[in-house]
Parts: structure tokens; C-alpha cells; sequence
């Protein structure tokens, strides 16, 4: 077992973890990040993989509100690194941005690999001194008795000294790039107060599962063009138009994800959540009876509602799946099935397929520069925060905006300690 000693010690290889250690090497202390996987970034690689949406371009205000009930503790932290802050960082790393038609930021190329490379490359040849030494393949494992780091790695064991850590670990989903929650009870086991993770931005399976005629036709088909309501007592009613998927055992997909907190938090209260699906948002309810009570003579149903409402595919195939045939038979009822059509959930998909996550530690038990209180000297940045955030740049942003928090404040703390191994 070796044992080493060192001023930091950084925990995790994603943007939170490495725009920690950038604001430390920028203040001329040396940096050693250690991370579990063989290769720095593969969840931030991954979430590039369609084209990488750094952050959004809207204001601060409604940027802020992005976050729910997190909203004021990530305000103060996009005071300090917002949208244009983070657009300038990867301008200064050689890779420029723009604003995509929804207002989401993307780098020109597109990619998450080159933006990956240019950091990396500054990280470990700074233009003055060390460059930031990196531990692959180093498993946390929490602390020993007297209080050093312990870490799992192919040569077996490491113990490591650190005056001050910062712990990026993410949260719980997609484990096998890195990410899979094992952090909890190291923190618990120090009183760490830590929400428990759940699924956000993910799935859900319908209640009682669709039939195999539904399954085995339209799992993985879009529905397009759609609209989504949820109206929950005592909370303000929520709407919105968009699109997502049929999955073998329920939805997925933008829209979807966008309604997940409520979602997820109705089926933990309640056993099960609904939404009412608009088939066609664009056309008034009113509208749509007088197509539906159109004579159709000899034409079947699902002939009549093609001819006269274009509505047929994956939206046809659901009415028949959710509708009993009187009522499908009765006008006026389909056509208030077409404009709200209820479909009830019964469980979210796994913590591990979700995009992120939910809960982690309390902002409560932290000092606005992200220290434990109740561990002096270790910080904590990125998903492993109880917050979350719809996709659109909101997850990464605040990411990057708590890693420079708590690199930030390790750096304070270093400089406030006596015998400090600095220059």
C-alpha cells in the first residue's frame, strides 16, 4: 500500500471535477485528480454523442428558474459563471459556439471530443508550472481510520493524504461510464445529509403495460406534434407541446423528460401519475368534433379519422390501446379522448437509464463555497448536488458553475492553512 501526500485531492474526471482543478492549477497549486474509469470525461463524451449542448441562451431569470426548488441555490452560482461566461471559456479553449434555433448553445462542430481534448491538453501543459497529475483506474473507497483517502486500483490499495478534496463523483445513472452512486454511504457513514437519488430525465412504464399488438407494432415510433398536461392539486397547472417515444413498456423522450420530476414525484406519492395527451394541439376542441361527427358511411373508424383529422399511425394505434370501443364509438366522447387523452404511469424506468439525476447532497449541510460543514476541507461539485434540471444545457451548466465554486473555495481553503504545501 502506498501513501502519498498531496495539497488536493480531486475525486472525479467530469466537467465539475475538471473545471475544479482548472481553478486550482490556475492558482498555482498542484492538482491530482483521480477517477475510476480507464479514461477522463466518457459520461460528458457520451452526452455529446448527438451533438453537445453546453447551455442555453435565454435569460437569467428564466434560466434560473429551470432548476425547481433548487432554483435559488444555483442562481448564486451562475452569478459567478453563466452562460456567457461558459461560451467565453470554450471560446478560450479554441472552440467556438452558437445559438441553435431553440435557443440551446452548441459548439460549431458540434462535438464533445475536441472541446474534451483542448481542455485536457491545458490541464496537463499549462503555460506556467505543473500540469495537473491525473490517477486513472482509482476506485474511492472512502476514508481510513486516520482519516486518508483510500483508493481501489489494480495494484492494489492507495492511501492518500489530501488537506482538501473535492468530490465530483456525479450521481446514479448511467453506472458503467462512471457514475453509479457509491458515494451515498461513504458521506452518510460521516453525517452527511444526502437525498436519495432518483431517476430525472427518464421513462416511465405504463400502468398494466401495453398489449403485445401495441408493443410489437409501435415500441420505439414517435408521437409527433402531441401535448402533454399535467393538472395536480394544489400545484399550478402545466402544459406543454413537443414530442417522444413509445418504448416496449412505456414513454420516453423529450416531452417526457420535461415532466419527469412531477412525474416521478406523483408516483411516489400516490403508486401512479397521469398526463392527458393532446393528439392534436393545434386544433380546437370544437373543431374536432365536427370532424369526428362527419357521416362516414362505410369507412372504418380509423379511415374516417385519417380522412378527416390525419390522424392515424402510432395516435390511431393508441386510441384503440387505451379507448373501450363505446367510446370510441361515441363522437363526442373520442373527440375529447383525441384533445385529452389520459394515459396513467406506474413507475419510473431505472436510476441507471435515466439521463440524470435527482437528490444528492443537501446544499443545507454546505458553505457557499460548496465545504461539508460537517467535513471541513472537502467540497462537493457537479450531479452529486441535490439538484436537477431539464436537458437543454441546464445540466451542464451547473455542472461547470459548481466545480468552479468549489475549486474556488479549495484554493481559499488551502491558502487559510497553515504549512500549506503551496508555492
Amino acid at each position: 500500500m502506498t501513501n502519498t501526500r498531496i495539497p488536493v485531492a480531486i475525486i472525479g474526471g467530469g466537467p465539475a471535477g475538471l473545471m475544479a482543478a482548472q481553478m486550482l492549477l490556475d492558482a498555482g497549486i498542484a492538482v491530482h485528480l483521480y477517477d475510476a474509469m480507464p479514461s477522463i470525461g466518457r459520461k460528458f463524451l457520451l452526452a455529446g454523442k448527438g451533438g453537445l449542448n453546453l447551455t442555453h441562451s435565454e435569460n437569467a431569470d428564466a434560466f434560473a428558474g429551470r432548476y425547481g426548488a433548487r432554483r435559488d441555490a444555483i442562481a448564486q452560482l451562475l452569478q459567478d459563471f453563466d452562460a456567457t461566461a461558459l461560451r467565453a471559456w470554450a471560446e478560450g479553449l479554441g472552440i467556438p459556439t452558437f445559438v441553435g434555433s431553440s435557443g440551446r448553445v452548441f459548439p460549431k462542430d458540434m462535438k464533445a471530443a475536441p472541446l474534451l481534448r483542448a481542455w485536457l491538453q491545458r490541464l496537463r501543459h499549462p503555460a506556467q508550472g505543473p500540469g495537473v497529475q491525473f490517477h486513472m483506474r482509482h476506485r474511492w473507497t472512502g476514508w481510513n481510520a486516520a482519516g486518508a483517502l483510500v483508493f481501489e486500483t489494480p495494484l492494489g490499495a492507495v492511501e492518500v493524504v489530501a488537506q482538501t478534496v473535492v468530490l465530483a463523483l456525479g450521481g446514479g445513472s448511467w453506472a458503467r461510464l462512471g457514475s453509479n452512486g457509491a458515494w451515498v454511504p461513504l458521506l452518510a457513514e460521516k453525517g452527511v445529509a444526502v437525498a436519495p437519488l432518483l431517476p430525472s430525465n427518464c421513462g416511465f412504464d405504463v400502468r398494466g403495460g401495453w398489449t403485445p399488438f401495441f408493443r410489437d407494432g409501435f415500441a420505439g415510433q414517435p408521437f409527433k406534434s402531441v401535448a402533454i398536461a399535467l393538472d395536480r392539486p394544489g400545484a399550478p397547472a402545466w402544459r406543454r407541446k413537443g414530442e417522444f417515444v413509445a418504448t416496449a413498456t412505456g414513454v420516453e423522450g423529450s416531452l417526457i423528460y420535461a415532466a419527469s420530476p412531477m412525474l416521478r414525484d406523483d408516483i411516489l406519492r400516490h403508486g401512479s401519475a397521469t398526463f392527458h395527451l393532446d393528439l392534436l394541439p393545434d386544433m380546437a376542441l370544437e373543431k374536432v368534433r365536427q370532424e369526428v361527427a362527419h357521416p362516414r358511411g362505410s369507412r372504418s373508424l380509423s379511415s374516417h379519422l385519417k380522412s378527416r383529422l390525419h390522424l392515424d399511425g402510432i395516435k390511431s394505434a393508441l386510441l384503440h390501446e387505451l379507448l373501450a370501443p363505446e367510446v370510441r364509438n361515441d363522437p363526442a366522447q373520442l373527440a375529447a379522448a383525441i384533445k385529452a387523452l389520459p394515459l396513467t404511469l406506474q413507475a419510473a424506468r431505472p436510476l441507471d437509464e435515466a439521463i440524470s439525476t435527482a437528490g444528492g447532497v443537501l446544499f443545507e449541510v454546505l458553505t457557499g463555497d460548496l465545504m461539508l460543514e460537517q467535513l471541513p476541507g472537502v467540497f462537493c461539485a457537479g450531479e452529486m448536488l441535490d439538484w436537477e434540471a431539464p436537458t437543454g444545457g441546464y445540466l451542464l451548466q451547473a455542472c461547470f458553475a459548481s466545480g468552479r465554486k468549489a475549486g474556488l473555495g479549495a484554493v481559499r481553503a488551502l491558502r487559510g492553512v497553515a504549512g500549506s504545501v503551496l508555492p
